[in-house]
């Protein structure tokens, strides 16, 4: 994730502070270059805010429970599901009141759990696109992506009668192909701010910890429903963001008034 720029020394720079100066030079390239490898260079992102301030009254957007422009807001997302887990996590959800955006897996996932699919539609879940077989998309050619991208689509429209809007590209690699696919697909690229990497522990409460260090307002939490750690440390993360002030969103409602539009990046 991007981090801000260090702010420039008022200090003089001469010989004793010119090694600190290009140490500091170097770390910075460095977060530069992992930041265009996650996006693809010379891929633009846009905030939440920025998409929300540029609507103004007129966006068509529909709000949750509450305006993100006013109050604290967080969207928790959960993705390459829906697996066996994923059950007992849309439980929690709806004892907690907190609507979510899964980011779904064609092959072997949405095939294989129609039921659940149907379910995360039905309680007010936001039903996304996390592509076929999460190929890395910008290892593909055109025809490549859009096949990777609309059988996914297809595959949730035939559950829940709606094609998904959003989509998240594995690994948040994307480039000017993937964009271009996305929008002919109407699909958004919704990318995030805060993840566990859940997907290398079983420690439901170091995931924990790592969300809860990350958390921002208008942030897009990254977890993965699949694996073992993840699900039970979810009550746990609801239970203190909302110690903390924070309202529960789903990523469409995290941009209201204005609506995410095909193709764009989007990234707190």
């Amino acid at each position: 994730m991007p981090e801000n720029a260090t702010p420039r020394s008022a200090v003089p720079e001469n010989k004793s502070f010119a090694p600190v100066r290009r140490t500091a030079v170097a770390a910075l390239a460095v977060v530069a270059a992992l930041a265009l490898t996650l996006t693809g260079c010379g891929t633009q992102t846009v905030s939440p805010a920025t998409v929300r301030g540029d609507a103004g009254d007129d966006g068509k957007g529909r709000y949750g429970s509450v305006d993100c422009a006013e109050a604290k807001c967080i969207a928790l997302t959960f993705d390459a599901g829906p697996g066996k887990d994923t059950p007992r996590l849309l439980d929690i959800l709806k004892e907690e009141k907190v609507p979510a955006t899964f980011f779904l897996l064609g092959k072997n996932h949405v095939l294989a759990h129609p039921k659940t699919v149907r379910r995360i539609a039905a309680e007010g879940h936001e039903v996304a696109n996390h592509t076929w077989s999460h190929g890395i998309l910008t290892d593909l050619d055109r025809d490549g992506i859009r096949e990777e991208l609309a059988r996914t689509q297809n595959a949730i429209a035939e559950i829940t009668g709606h094609k998904p809007t959003l989509m998240r590209p594995p690994q948040g690699r994307t480039n000017g192909d993937v964009t271009d696919i996305s929008r002919e697909l109407g699909l958004s690229q919704i990318l995030w701010s805060a993840t566990a990497k859940d997907y290398s522990t079983t420690d439901s409460a170091l995931i924990e910890r790592r969300i809860l260090d990350d958390a921002s307002a208008d942030g897009i939490i990254l977890l993965h429903d699949i694996y073992d750690g993840t699900v039970p440390a979810v009550p746990g993360i609801i239970k203190k963001l909302k110690g903390r002030g924070f309202t529960f969103v789903t990523v469409p409602q995290l941009f209201a008034p204005a609506v995410p539009e095909p193709g764009e990046v989007y990234r707190p």
